[in-house]
């Protein structure tokens, strides 16, 4: 891995999860880490209960906007953390991967998505722990 490395969460829609996980990872690590983050088949808009969850701790992803996992993006990430896509996010040889089992917000009221935001936050926080080189 290099020394700036690269994660890409991917979930189907690219408008909870996944969206919710990369502005973790931004928001804990800085530009420590490459953050991307896309979907199988992207929503058209972010979950808004996910933009309230995330508000209430300070982030703000209402600016990010679903996108297609496509192969460029793929490759150029180090880790990839697929959430509840199953078979329909593609494998792509030489990258680490984590399956992260995690309830689907979608259709959710905000705190059953609360509790999903939250078990992302430590989920987040032991990947980057991870990530961080020892001294």
């Amino acid at each position: 891995m290099m020394s700036k490395p690269s994660v890409l969460f991917v979930c189907v829609h690219n408008a909870g999860r996944s969206q919710m996980a990369a502005g973790w990872l931004r928001h804990l690590a800085g530009d420590a880490v490459e953050v991307r983050s896309a979907g199988s088949e992207p929503a058209d808009q972010i979950n808004p209960v996910a933009i309230e969850a995330m508000r209430e701790v300070s982030i703000d992803i209402t600016a990010n906007k679903p996108k297609i996992l496509d192969y460029a993006t793929a490759e150029a990430s180090d880790v990839i953390i697929t959430m509840g896509c199953g078979d329909v996010c593609p494998a792509f040889p030489g990258k680490r991967y984590e399956d992260w089992q995690l309830d689907d917000p979608a259709g959710q009221g905000l705190d059953a998505v609360r509790r999903i935001r939250d078990e992302i936050r430590t989920r987040v926080e032991n990947l980057l722990a991870d990530l961080r080189p020892t001294t």
